[in-house]
Parts: C-alpha cells; structure tokens; sequence
C-alpha cells in the first residue's frame, strides 16, 4: 500500500478538506469498506493504485458529500473529485466579483468535454444550483453521462447533453444561435499524442514498480487524454472560437495544466478584443494547478448579465 500523500490545501469552500473520513464514507458506501485498511503509518487508507479502490472512493466521495449516484463506464476517465470541485468553487469566485462579491445562483453554464464522468455538472449543480450544458465528441461518453444523470431524481431538469459533431471544432455547433451562458469550463485533453500519452503512463508504472501492462488507476479513453498539439492546441482553438460568441457568454474559462503554455495562451487573448483576462491560481498540497479566464464584456455589464 503506497504511503498517504499530504494533506491537501483546497479551497476554503471545498469539502474534501484534510484526510479522508473512511468511517463517513463507508458509511455511505459500504462496497468501499473492502478496500480500506490500516496503511502502515497508523492511519486507514486505501491503495491509490488500485483502480477499483480509486473509483470505490469517488463513488463514496459523492455520495456522502453530495448525495449522488454514480458509476462510471469501464475504461473512462476516473476524476479525483477534490481536484475538480476546487474548479468549480474558484470558478464561483471569479464570477462574484462580478457581483460585488455574492455568488451567483440563477446561472446557465457549459462544460466542454464533459466525458463518460460528468463531473462539474454534477459537483457544480450540488453546490450551487446552476444548470449546465455539457458536450462531448464521444456518443459512448454521453450515453454513460445520461445513465448517471438518469439515476439522480431531479438532474434531468439541470443538466443537458449535447454531442459535438463536427470535428476540431469546440462551440460551434453547441452554442445555439439566442442561447447565453454565464460561464464555460474545460478540462482540456492534456497530451500532444497517442505516444506520449502511452509514454507517461508506462513511466508512471515503472515510478510505482508496476508492470507496463498494469491499467491506470484513473483510467480515460483517448479523447479524454489527447488530441493534437495538447492541450496548448486544444485551448488555443477554444480561444479562437470564443470571439465568434462574444456576445453570448460571460466567461470563457480553461484549465491550464502546464504553466509553461501560459503566455503564448495570454498573448494569443490581447490580439483578440477581450474586455479582461485572469489567471486563477489553485493550489492543493504541493500540486499546483491554474485556470485561465477572459471576457470580452466590460465588468459593468457583466454584473448585469449575472444578476439576471
């Protein structure tokens, strides 16, 4: 069993807070109960490389904290869900400045990618009430999406799929001509190819003594890991398509995973005519991660659109 990492940092709206509560959480799900155990270091924990165990706990993790269902089809990515909830409460934070610092409630957003897991609509409609649109290239991904949301009475009403048909593209043929968003997010593929996302996960097993064989303890289906030129590439298009649709959204946002790709990124808005750009910095334990945001409203009339 791998040593427990350190506590993590989150943010100070987020539940998922110092160590795990396995108590609380097998509670909630008893199948997670067989894969907890004393870790040597005079805690209970799990094994972190179990793909089994990892998914048990997510499972658990959105059950007690926010009274979910969830399962989530073989071989797609598995979410850590403290990570991308982190997402989504900065991302309420960036929007209530807006507001004179009140979150918002009554908001309509996009999820680009949301992948087999769901994850921020289900995490973003718990903690605050917004319905969301979520897309996705994969007719496979959205049929498990729609499973999950079909098994949590009331989520119908909140949260709606849609498929992106036409290939490289990102909001066209998803935002619809008089629809308006508050806000988009995007967990964008992170790996240039096939070969180097196939590169990492065979060092990432050699790094933990396992066989190259041996699956990921997180899964994810290529769509999900890579696309051409990563994610610099993949957020680059976004930012391009996004001045087609200036006047339907609020904020364009993006997780940014390498900080390297950050000025070239940054550069690429101030040629665009962007009201306002931000950077959101989000660090959890010694892992840092980051989103970047831009609007092409003035801040007056952002308040104005957010408050509707």
């Amino acid at each position: 069993m791998t040593k427990p990492a350190e506590k993590k940092l989150f943010h100070p709206r987020n539940r998922h807070q110092g160590e795990y509560d396995f108590a609380a959480l097998t509670a909630a799900h008893p199948a997670l109960a067989a894969k907890v155990r004393p870790n040597g270091w005079g805690a209970l924990s799990i094994d972190f490389v179990d793909p089994e165990a990892v998914l048990l706990l997510n499972q658990a993790l959105l059950k007690h904290f926010y009274q979910l269902e969830w399962r989530l089809a073989p071989g797609f990515l598995c979410p850590p869900v403290p990570g991308r909830a982190d997402y989504l409460h900065y991302l309420a934070d960036l929007l209530a400045a807006d507001c004179a610092g009140a979150i918002p409630r009554n908001l309509d957003l996009l999820d680009i990618g949301c992948g087999a897991n769901c994850i921020y609509p289900l995490i973003g409609h718990a903690e605050y009430g917004w319905r969301f649109t979520g897309s996705d290239i994969s007719e496979e991904a959205l049929k498990a999406a729609n499973a999950i949301i079909a098994a949590n009475p009331g989520l119908q009403r909140s949260i709606r799929l849609r498929r992106q048909k036409r290939e490289g593209a990102i909001f066209q043929g998803i935002i619809h001509k008089n629809e308006f968003y508050h806000a988009t997010l995007c967990n964008p593929p992170f790996h240039a190819s096939a070969a180097e996302a196939q590169g990492v996960t065979q060092r990432k097993a050699r790094n933990l003594g396992l066989k190259k064989s041996a699956p990921l303890n997180f899964g994810g289906q290529h769509n999900e890991l890579w696309c051409e030129g990563g994610e610099k590439a993949f957020i680059s298009q976004m930012m391009l398509e996004s001045a087609e649709f200036a006047g339907q959204c609020v904020w364009f946002t993006s997780l940014v995973s390498r900080r390297e790709n950050l000025p070239a990124l940054r550069d690429q808005l101030k040629a665009l005519p962007v009201s306002d750009i931000r950077i959101l910095d989000m660090a959890q334990g010694q892992k840092q991660s980051r989103f970047i945001a831009w609007s092409f409203m003035p801040q007056p009339v952002r308040a104005q659109r957010l408050k509707k």
